[in-house]
């Protein structure tokens, strides 16, 4: 085997190695397919995976432009010798596609074939897609030699597959426990508080007409209330999970937050990341949320026109800035109660991810949190 395809092969482990941080699963497979074809030598390259209703949820070509991609129309069905790489775990090679005996039609934009290499993807006995190579550029029609090797990559395809499967039920495991720690953290204090609430608004509207002053006091407990229940409610939905965090890393979910403010509010918020390495689960979570409450108080209480948020690596560990130009605050004071509960939520997040949190706020001049964590050893 060369030097270059040494390297193809690196390339292909290394996707999918790659499979459950932040690669996609449909990148893997386009890396897979493309090595696929450039190793056996190869004119055409296409991988398929099957849905329950008789087509493909992924179908993947090398080989052919996106405008001949475009002019073959749909996507192929489980159909003719398709359909015999998903029902049957031998591979298929022939001199020529159209003496098979399950060989059907192609549309009419559809390049000839001739020459074919079929493989299914398997997992065990249980077949996840297929793979197959169409038009051998040497003459002569693909070898054995090609089809052990297109068996190593249909291999690679099938551990990617599993990966993509196992983090996909990771998620949806992860996603279950959530709505139950929700649930008991609403019945907890929000549903007691709003019961409460409610109580207190009934004898308020009982002593309107008979007794005036204790039912505006009843009333100064319904705003109190009120305003405490908004604030349970909020920290419960602070503190959901973020679903991007696990896959994507800390720099791109905190990027992906940023486009996401940057278009429903006001502000511009601007996003520095440098490449960070990945911390600890609960570590990364931290960071990220603290950054988040770090931005909800600058959109909501400071009045500021530009918030800019820096995520670096410095003297190592992980270093989080989220500035604005607003009108600060006082922070021996601290009136606002919802301002209150969010620095004391941050630096709670921060002891607990062993980090160090500082905020500075002058009026005028605006609000730094700076938050430093190390790098987990």
């Amino acid at each position: 085997m060369t030097g270059i395809e040494r390297n193809e092969l690196r390339e292909v482990s290394a996707a999918v190695l790659a499979v459950a941080t932040h690669l996609s699963v449909r990148d893997v497979l386009q890396t897979i397919l493309t090595s696929a074809r450039r190793l056996v030598g190869a004119r055409y390259a296409a991988l398929g995976v099957p849905d329950s209703e008789g087509g493909f949820s992924e179908f993947l070509a090398d080989g052919i432009t996106d405008e001949q991609w475009a002019a073959i129309g749909p996507l192929p069905r489980q159909h003719g010798l398709l359909g015999v790489l998903l029902s049957d775990p031998s591979p298929v090679r022939l001199a020529d596609i159209r003496e098979h005996p399950r060989f059907d039609w192609w549309p009419a934009a559809h390049p000839v074939l001739t020459d074919f290499l079929g493989m299914p993807i398997s997992d065990g006995e249980e077949i996840l897609g297929e793979i197959f190579l169409a038009n051998k550029i040497k003459p002569g029609g693909f070898t054995a030699q090609d089809e052990e090797l297109l068996e190593l990559l249909a291999a690679h395809a099938a551990i990617a597959l599993v990966n993509a499967r196992l983090y996909e039920r990771g998620r949806e495991l992860t996603i279950v426990e959530e709505r139950h720690r929700i649930a008991r953290e609403l019945h907890d204090s929000v549903t007691q508080k709003l019961f409460s609430l409610r109580l207190t608004a009934e004898a308020a509207a009982a002593l309107v007409e008979r007794d005036a002053g204790r039912a505006l006091g009843e009333l100064d407990t319904v705003r109190r209330l009120a305003a405490e229940a908004a604030d349970e409610l909020r920290s419960v939905v602070i503190g959901l999970r973020p679903p991007d965090l696990a896959g994507d890393g800390l720099d791109v979910a905190l990027g992906k937050q940023i486009d996401v403010l940057n278009r429903v509010h006001g502000a511009v918020v601007r996003f520095r990341g440098g490449p960070i390495p990945r911390l600890a689960a609960a570590r990364e979570e931290a960071v990220y949320r603290i950054s988040q409450e770090a931005l909800h108080n600058a959109l909501r209480h400071s009045a500021a026109g530009r918030i800019e948020v820096d995520l670096v690596m410095r003297a190592g560990g992980v270093v989080l800035e989220v500035r604005d130009d607003g009108v600060g605050f006082d922070l021996s004071t601290q009136e606002h109660a919802s301002r209150r509960l969010g620095l004391s939520s941050m630096r709670e997040r921060a002891r607990s991810a062993g980090g160090k949190l500082k905020v500075t706020s002058h009026s005028p001049g605006g609000t730094t949190v700076r938050l430093e964590v190390p790098v987990d050893q």
